[in-house]
């Protein structure tokens, strides 16, 4: 096993993880307003998508956003600055947490309408056609999203134009607070792509080779057939659906088994199993000096200047 891949993987859900840990902190201290939605337990398959993604590819995703922002390579500080609402923040303070944004890195935000952003993902994979590009999109969704509308014109029109476009279902189980199962009639939710057609696959969203072995297949066909792939990725998120829900429609039983087959945990153990426990501990400790850094470069960062407010405004 590539030692070095390993490490890396390992930095970079360790990266999200410890972000949102920060961020829920700086929550209960009233320091981020809105809504927070974390991404704790579903680090691996950001990562693992984003492991085979090219910097010419595009990734856009729903308001469940900081994982996805930062293992596209977004800055802690800047994403962390968002959260406060300060101006140094990826989306200059205006966004907060359901709108990160780096086009530096062609992430082309987080979105809160529910599903909204799945028709936009068509688009975008439409430009690439039209530009005649051999660039992918990804989009991410959750279980939430697939019983709407936009779900449904988006997977429509990218099957029909035959885009280059990836939909991720990231599937843990209960949307907002509703089980899955008073909401689907199957436990798999990547047959829905048979209604289109399309490719479909479905993986352990918390074993972060298999997600990257699957997004390796769907992002090969979109690059080189320009044909979708709809996956789902089963995983599951250990927090509340956002950091103001209590989350009592499961049991601590319930939870306390899925923290079992944490990825992050799992993958430390296998880098000890390799030899690579001085390598984990390196990394253990060079991701708190950076998370730490993002809150101090957030808090001492400026709020945005009040002569601004409608700066960036579209209407």
């Amino acid at each position: 096993m590539d030692q070095d891949l390993v490490a890396d993987l390992y930095r970079q859900m360790l990266r999200i993880r410890r972000f949102e840990e920060e961020a829920a902190r700086l929550y209960t201290e009233r320091k981020i307003g809105g809504f927070l939605h974390l991404y704790i337990g579903e680090e691996a398959v950001a990562v693992g998508t984003a492991s085979v993604l090219e910097e010419r590819d595009y990734v856009i995703t729903a308001y469940r956003c900081h994982g996805h922002y930062l293992a596209r390579g977004g800055s802690a500080r800047h994403g962390m600055a968002e959260l406060l609402g300060k101006e140094t923040g990826c989306s200059r303070g205006r966004g907060g947490s359901m709108h990160f944004y780096d086009l530096e890195h062609n992430f082309m935000g987080g979105w809160g309408i529910v599903g909204a952003h799945v028709p936009l993902a068509a688009g975008l994979a439409f430009a690439q056609n039209y530009k005649e590009t051999d660039s992918v999109v990804v989009c991410f969704l959750g279980d939430g999203a697939i019983n709407i509308g936009p779900f449904h014109e988006g997977l429509t029109l990218a099957a029909l134009w035959k885009l280059p476009v990836v939909y991720v279902i990231e599937n843990n189980f209960f949307a907002m607070g509703t089980p899955l199962q008073k909401t689907a009639p199957t436990e798999d939710l990547s047959i829905r792509a048979l209604g289109y057609p399309m490719a479909r696959d479905s993986v352990d969203g918390h074993d972060v080779f298999a997600v990257r072995s699957t997004m390796h297949t769907a992002i090969r066909r979109a690059r080189e057939k320009r044909l979708p792939t709809l996956v789902e990725a089963k995983t599951y998120r250990y927090r509340g659906h956002s950091m103001a829900d209590p989350a009592k429609y499961r049991t601590k039983e319930e939870l306390e088994e899925w923290k079992k087959r944490d990825p992050i945990l799992t993958l430390g153990e296998k880098m000890i199993s390799l030899g690579m426990k001085e390598t984990k501990e390196k990394i253990d400790q060079e991701i708190e000096t950076e998370i730490a850094d993002a809150v101090e470069f957030a808090e001492s960062s400026p709020m945005p200047d009040p002569s601004t407010a409608t700066d960036y405004v579209y209407v």
